[in-house]
């Protein structure tokens, strides 16, 4: 039997290790069915001398914020419960931290023969890309911004992530430039190697020789559910405020006005939103606050969960409907009104948010919210 096929993936937060899951399960299930081919067509000798079992090591690379070293925690049971060995660093634990785990993941890296990434963006993923000799590397979803990046892969364009400021590179970027440049290399296919995109989002076109592989939430469907359906709706928070898309009054008027309209009793909080505005959200809508100790995927397909699930633009209009498919729940998205906007969002922020709802398949696009009169349509 051919030595195991060492394959090392990195995460950062939640979602990207739930999707490296359903990556895995997707795998897993593409390989037994060659097996089951093989044993059809030359019996059990000849499957046995072709497929060897991947060895899968799941480097979590911990952040600081308590609710996604949370979630991390939970879903690294997850992952050891699917036979995964997962090895946790506190990559951000102090000024020594980063050096500290660049150092002891060399050699993994070295060993490695493919490399599964959730965010290509992350600056310390660009780093340990540098030191790789995989020939083969796997974006998984982290997200919308995973539209973002096909984007700018297939125009050229260096990797920055959508909501930040359209100016010059600071000081820091330039000192990362060349950092990044090699990163930005090794995820372009080529004779370096293969490059695989597993997700969920529409991608059309896909970058000349990059893999497309569609990401349908087998793998959270099987482990879950199906979820008790309620008459009520839930409300998706989104961290739009936080990262200075979004002006926080126009938002809690947003929710407010959402929650009257359509009988909205709990929202579910992204894990970076700040307790003082889901505090007031709390107090100005009534709205029971809920912080979900998993991703949302996995927490409506628990269930209970209503029978509308309301969002602002965000990676779920594209999720959720696939990981509820056949329960009945109906997946209604608000779009971003312009006036909502910050000075300091990006010039690309309202076109990316249009792009996130025009694109989602399989959800009821509610057209408009005024913020000043409390209405909606």
């Amino acid at each position: 039997m051919p030595a195991h096929t060492p394959t090392v993936a990195f995460v950062e937060s939640p979602v990207q290790l739930l999707n490296v899951l359903e990556w895995a399960y997707g795998r897993r299930r593409d390989r037994q069915d060659q097996q089951h081919r093989q044993l059809e067509n030359s019996g059990p000798a000849a499957a046995r001398e072709t497929l060897a079992p991947d060895s899968l090591t799941l480097v979590v690379l911990s952040p600081t914020d308590p609710m996604s070293r949370g979630q991390l925690r939970r879903m690294a049971e997850l992952a050891r419960d699917e036979g995964m060995r997962v090895r946790w660093e506190e990559a951000r634990g102090g000024a020594a931290a980063p050096l500290h785990t660049v150092r002891g993941l060399a050699p993994l890296l070295r060993g490695a023969r493919r490399i599964v990434i959730g965010d290509p963006f992350s600056r310390y993923v660009q780093l340990l890309l540098t030191i790789t000799r995989a020939r083969d590397l796997v974006v998984v979803d982290d997200g919308t911004a995973t539209m973002e990046f096909i984007g700018q892969l297939s125009r050229g364009e260096r990797l920055v992530r959508w909501h930040r400021g359209g100016g010059r590179p600071g000081a820091r970027d330039l000192v990362f430039a060349p950092v990044a440049a090699s990163a930005r290399r090794r995820l372009t296919p080529g004779e370096r190697g293969s490059v695989e995109v597993f997700s969920s989002m529409p991608i059309d076109p896909a970058p000349e020789g990059v893999t497309i592989t569609a990401n349908d939430f087998a793998w959270t469907r099987a482990r879950f559910g199906p979820p008790n359906v309620g008459d009520h709706a839930d409300l998706v928070g989104t961290s739009l405020v936080e990262t200075g898309v979004v002006d926080e009054d126009h938002y809690v008027t947003a929710v407010r006005a959402l929650t009257e309209a359509h009988g909205a009793t709990r929202y579910f909080a992204h894990r970076r939103e700040s307790s003082t505005k889901l505090h007031r959200l709390a107090v100005e809508t009534g709205l029971q606050v809920v912080r979900p100790d998993l991703p949302l995927e996995l927490i409506a397909r628990r269930g209970p969960v209503g029978r509308t699930v309301l969002s602002f633009p965000s990676t779920v209009v594209h999720t959720l409907p696939l990981a509820l498919a056949g329960t009945g729940v109906r997946v209604a998205v608000c779009d971003i009104d312009p006036a909502w906007l910050t000075a300091n969002a990006s010039p690309r922020a309202q076109g990316f948010l249009s792009g996130v709802t025009g694109t989602a398949r399989d959800v009821h696009r509610l057209t408009s919210i005024s913020t000043r009169f409390g209405t909606t349509a």
